[in-house]
């Protein structure tokens, strides 16, 4: 189980963008644009509604990479012990 550590923010995806980009809510109440690194462009596949562990750019903190998505009892491992707060 990864815990976002660092300058690393979790996330609920919004909406596909097209190109590898996405619309993530973060937890720090800020929407930013998030890109899927070519690392893991067919590694992992994210959809609406999911859980990802995002960076914001350091120079552009509306941007951000996905580094990790959670599966759906990893997020319901994240709420219980409340890394999750207001998860709609």
């Amino acid at each position: 189980m990864r815990i976002p550590q660092g300058r690393e923010i979790l996330g609920i995806v919004e909406g596909m963008l097209g190109a590898n980009r996405l619309s993530v809510r973060c937890m720090d109440g800020k929407t930013r644009m998030g890109r899927i690194p070519g690392r893991l462009k067919k590694r992992i596949w994210i959809c609406r509604g999911d859980v990802v562990i995002v960076v914001p750019w350091e120079f552009q903190d509306d941007k951000s990479d996905v580094v990790w998505r959670y599966t759906s009892p990893q997020v319901d491992w994240l709420e219980r012990k409340g890394y999750l707060q207001g998860k709609a």
